[in-house]
């Protein structure tokens, strides 16, 4: 499949209204970054978004959060984290611990090598996010993040009809 093919841009015509062309290149940048994104996690450590996100979400909690919350926050099933804990509970980044507050919930947290290998991760993560916004000046990006906030702020007020 094509960059071309891949842009959700490719489906407007002349006469769609503003906010539909607005939406496409959003969902088409959107698209862009993960893809970059997800490939070069793949190419350079062998690993893949979720599980990049399951453990900057441990990263975030070092008290540890329990397979509901991460499913929640990861907007995943419980059984896709399940799936993810294992994985990475087998390469010792992460450890399942009994909830001191519910001995029936389990708390996933990160072990000292989760939290070295996600460091070492984010580190390199960060720098790819900056490379992707290089070509608009720090006006732009500040020019950017403003509009995007109003409009998050107008999303999130507004109720479905």
């Amino acid at each position: 499949m094509t960059t071309l093919e891949k842009d959700l841009e490719t489906r407007l015509a002349e006469d769609h209204h503003q906010a539909i062309k607005l939406w496409l290149r959003l969902l088409t940048c959107t698209n862009l970054i993960t893809g970059k994104i997800r490939s070069r996690l793949r190419e350079n450590f062998a690993t893949t978004l979720p599980r990049f996100d399951l453990l900057a979400q441990l990263e975030r909690h070092p008290e540890g959060l329990r397979m509901g919350e991460l499913s929640q926050r990861m907007m995943v099933t419980t059984g896709n984290v399940t799936g993810i804990a294992d994985q990475l509970e087998a390469e010792g980044l992460v450890r399942r611990e009994s909830d001191p507050k519910d001995r029936r919930s389990v708390v996933l947290r990160l072990t000292p090598k989760g939290r070295e290998v996600f460091s070492a991760m984010a580190k390199v993560h960060e720098g790819w996010v900056i490379e992707f916004f290089e070509g608009l000046s720090p006006e732009e990006k500040d020019t950017l993040y403003a509009l995007l906030g109003r409009l998050k702020q107008h999303l999130n007020g507004r109720r479905n009809p």
